[in-house]
């Protein structure tokens, strides 16, 4: 059985009735306001399985299944089944974590995707393949290093300049989930990261 592929059925399916049905999009999106009034809790998890329309849907669907897929299997092999769900779901809540303390008391922040999540499953499957290439927008190739990097400062930094409508904190807090999970739950992963940037960079 694949988590990856559970999680990312369920997030096609859900997505598809949120951006037909407004109404049902409400209800599940992250509202800290409405969770905090009112004890609507279920939005800090549902909130990922919703986007807000179908480019938003396919980005993390994409990453979603290029990493998640090998990640899983690596994890499945070293750790046991249950540590892909407690990555993703943990990615999930901790990233809704800076919207809570921002946005508590306003009524009109709301966000919705499964950044959080997709940022913690990139972040893990950096630390485990740190020298593979991926393709920076799709078209620069790079080590996934030097990928991983860019995204937390970029992504901390626009954070900071509040550049955008996008919940900029999800992805570096999810990223920053990732990191910590990883290294909390296979710390060899720190020795052979540092050992695999030696060889890649000659030194």
């Amino acid at each position: 059985m694949s988590w990856m592929l559970i999680f990312l059925v369920v997030t096609v399916i859900a997505s598809y009735q949120a951006i037909n049905r407004p109404a049902l999009k409400e209800h599940l999106l992250y509202h800290p306001y409405r969770v905090k009034a009112f004890n609507e809790w279920h939005r800090v998890v549902t909130h990922a399985f919703v986007h807000a329309d179908f480019t938003h849907l396919a980005l993390n669907a994409f990453v979603l299944f290029q990493f998640g897929a090998r990640l899983e299997g690596l994890m499945q092999q070293t750790l046991g089944a249950v540590f892909f769900p407690l990555l993703y779901f943990g990615g999930i809540a901790f990233a809704a974590i800076p919207g809570m303390i921002r946005h508590h008391d306003n009524p009109s922040y709301r966000s919705l995707g499964a950044s959080g999540a997709v940022s913690a499953v990139l972040i893990s499957y950096i630390l485990n393949f740190p020298t593979v290439e991926l393709l920076l927008f799709f078209v620069v190739p790079l080590p996934a290093f030097v990928v991983g990097i860019l995204f937390l400062v970029s992504e901390y930094y626009m954070d900071k300049h509040s550049v955008g409508n996008i919940a900029h904190d999800a992805h570096f807090w999810g990223g920053l989930y990732g990191l910590l999970f990883t290294v909390a739950t296979t710390p060899h992963v720190v020795p052979a990261f540092v050992a695999a940037l030696s060889a890649y960079l000659g030194f």
